[in-house]
């Protein structure tokens, strides 16, 4: 069974990966590495901000949204 964890880090210029946070205390001392990178060089998901309020008007909420729905009027009280 594989398990995955997710850190970030920085490949320094002995190509060694220097990680920002530490491993779980359980990790094991031999593990797989996947190097994933953005190739326009910035720093993947965490420079795509949002802009709040930016989806404003796109979304509707109908007025019988909290409404009991009737294909499940049987399984209602």
């Amino acid at each position: 069974m594989l398990t995955a964890i997710e850190r970030t880090g920085t490949n320094n210029a002995n190509s060694q990966i220097v990680l920002d946070e530490d491993l779980p205390e359980n990790a094991p001392a031999r593990v797989r590495v996947i190097v994933l990178y953005d190739e326009n060089g910035k720093n993947g998901p965490s420079t795509l901000r949002r802009k709040a309020g930016s989806a404003e008007g796109q979304l509707t909420i109908p007025a019988d949204f909290d409404e009991p729905l009737e294909d499940l009027e049987e399984y209602q009280p």
